[in-house]
């Protein structure tokens, strides 16, 4: 089926636009009179395209921008998973689901979906098409679950699993926003005391003849640099972020900048977790769905957001290929916490693998938000300290001055 944009009038006289799908354009006006709309103009929609022809286009930049963020993945695919069950067949169910969702990047992703299905080819394979919104383990569980027909199931825990992602990554958002907002008016307040009230300040100073103190002195000239050469430091961080990018952007740099979060005080235990976690979760879900374990092992590599443990995590799968245990690597690595190659060497003992990842994800998960909250309320007296000593040093830096003229006086 293709896409068509209309042009037309109600039953009331009132101008309509829109878009409806049809095999052909005789359809696509069959289709809007039955629904009671009068097509004056019916156009197929080209994917990327421009409308209008000659100088007379408009271009849709609306779409460069849109999103399809992990919130909205997990609402359509419980909604998938709630009409699966209902035993309504796929297209049908992609056509429901269509007529609900609201960012036309979604809409237009679904649609291809549906027309893809309807051609013949398997679920999986239509979402594959589209991996900037569903990744390779979203396909591969998709692929498992209709191979085994338990789709309904697979989808329920791909919601479950998305959600839990989702929840994860809002919590550190949460926890890191008002640091990083309270820092920023920090940094705004001491940027105003040296622009705007430390200059008014030195006026009052060049008039007396008197020597200043060294703290005056120095609190001065840090003024005019702020004043005179703002620029300097503004090229010094563009010139560091452009070449940390760079840097980053390489196989090699990359590999050495997630080895330097994991040894970082705290924080690198944080990253530590965070990653654990999202390997404990997304294997677990992936055998739970019916996934060979060695494709499980090549799809979790790449979600645990970290080289180190990715490299890990391909050694463990190549020791699996071979017909070892998947613990005895990950603890040789020393990259994973002893608990947790303790809780999988049990699991694969006792055939519960599945159940006990789930269950190392749930105690990782909140020992993040716990550490988390540990730092957020750490964080905010020593701000509040560093914040308080600058503001102490510019007033001294005024102070001083005027004791010193007192004391002549006298």
């Amino acid at each position: 089926m293709a896409i068509y944009e209309y042009k037309g009038l109600n039953a009331s006289g009132g101008a309509v636009t829109g878009i409806i799908d049809a095999d052909n354009p005789k359809s696509a006006r069959s289709k809007l009179r039955k629904q009671g709309v009068f097509p004056t103009d019916v156009d197929e929609q080209k994917k990327g395209a421009t409308k209008g022809t000659g100088l007379n286009f408009e271009v849709d930049f609306a779409q460069y921008f849109e999103r399809v963020s992990a919130k909205d993945v997990a609402a359509v695919t419980g909604q998938l998973s709630t009409l699966v069950g209902a035993n309504i067949p796929i297209v049908e169910a992609l056509t429901a689901l269509i007529d609900q969702v609201e960012k036309p990047k979604l809409e237009r992703i679904l649609r291809d979906i549906r027309e893809k299905v309807n051609q013949g080819a398997t679920l999986a394979e239509a979402l594959g098409d589209h991996g900037d919104v569903f990744p390779p383990l979203y396909v591969n569980m998709v692929g498992a679950g209709e191979q085994s027909g338990a789709l309904e199931t697979v989808l329920q825990r791909l919601t479950d699993y998305t959600e839990s992602q989702v929840a994860l990554q809002g919590k550190i958002i949460t926890a890191l926003t008002y640091p990083a907002l309270m820092g920023g008016v920090s940094g705004l307040i001491i940027i105003g005391l040296f622009v705007g009230v430390i200059p008014r300040i030195k006026r009052v100073f060049e008039n007396m003849d008197t020597a200043l103190p060294a703290l005056t002195q120095a609190v001065m000239a840090i003024s005019d640099f702020f004043i005179g050469q703002w620029y300097i430091p503004l090229i010094v961080v563009i010139a560091m972020v452009v070449t940390f990018r760079r840097w980053v952007g390489t196989e090699k740099g990359q590999t050495q900048w997630h080895a330097f979060l994991l040894k970082t005080p705290v924080l690198g235990n944080v990253n530590r977790k965070v990653a654990v976690s999202r390997f404990c979760r997304t294997m677990s879900t992936l055998l739970d769905s019916g996934v060979p374990i060695l494709t499980a092992v090549s799809i979790v590599k790449t979600v645990v957001g970290n080289d180190i443990i990715a490299a890990a995590i391909a050694s463990a799968g190549k020791n699996i290929a071979e017909g070892q245990s998947i613990a005895q690597p990950l603890k040789e690595s020393g990259q994973f916490p002893p608990l947790v190659t303790h809780m999988i060497n049990i699991g694969e003992k006792t055939g519960e693998l599945e159940p006990m990842l789930g269950k190392v994800a749930d105690a990782y998960d909140q020992e993040v938000e716990r550490t988390l909250e540990g730092l957020t309320s750490i964080l905010e007296p020593v701000m509040i300290v560093v914040m308080g000593g600058i503001v102490a040093v510019v007033a001294l830096s005024i102070l001083l001055p005027m004791l010193n003229m007192s004391a002549i006086a006298k």
